[in-house]
């Protein structure tokens, strides 16, 4: 009977083992396969390393950058967001459907010297029938990063970086919208660094839910 429940408890640890795990907010990351960014700040006298090894955006140690994102599969297209161009990051459509509920997750910590911030705003642009022209959306929301002191803080942000919430019908409303959504074009990440060095992103093959409005 004991052999029994050694085994039964052997195999029960084994099944909690292979769950997705997305509980690792706070000082860790989840576990599991990912795929990892960095983005690094960088001032006018460092030079930005053509070769750097990795996945890395370099972006201005102060001040705003757009990071344009394509669909695809993970992969930095343009590691230099210091020039007028911004940087270029592919990655999947996260929820093809929009059904508010991710394919996968971001996950995301700020590195580095404590006391520095940014901020990270997702983005497209409309076409506005009264102007005749494209015009630019930022999500009502955005993510605020900070490097506190003590171990880094994770934070789950599929919410402020794989939907953008914008208030396209007039209504009052921000409603939300996944990357890549038909309703609008040229998705992008709006970056505006306060002097931090690192922001770390990992995602990873978890689903997150997400308020259809806000």
């Amino acid at each position: 009977m004991k052999k029994r429940v050694r085994i039964f408890m052997f195999l029960l640890i084994l099944i909690l083992a292979a769950q997705p795990v997305i509980a690792g907010v706070g000082n860790s990351m989840p576990s599991g396969a990912h795929f990892n960014l960095n983005i690094i700040g960088v001032n006018e006298k460092e030079n930005m390393p053509d070769n750097a090894a990795g996945h890395v955006i370099f972006v201005p140690l102060e001040g705003k950058t757009k990071i344009m994102l394509s669909e695809g599969d993970f992969a930095v297209l343009d590691k230099n967001g210091t020039d007028k161009d911004g940087a270029a990051f592919q990655l999947p459509n996260p929820d093809p459907d929009n059904t508010g509920t991710s394919e996968y997750s971001v996950f995301v910590r700020a590195l580095g010297k404590p006391g520095r911030s940014a901020e990270m705003t997702s983005g497209a642009y409309y076409w506005d029938e009264t102007l005749e022209e494209w015009v630019m959306e930022l999500s009502v929301i955005s993510l605020p990063i900070s490097r506190n002191p003590g171990k880094p803080k994770t934070i789950n942000a599929t919410k402020e970086l794989l939907y953008v919430y914008v208030d396209l019908d007039g209504d009052g409303t921000a409603e939300r919208y996944n990357l890549f959504a038909d309703e609008m074009q040229d998705y992008f990440w709006q970056y505006d660094n306060k002097g931090l060095k690192i922001v770390q992103l990992r995602f990873y093959p978890v689903s997150t839910t997400v308020p259809d409005e806000f």
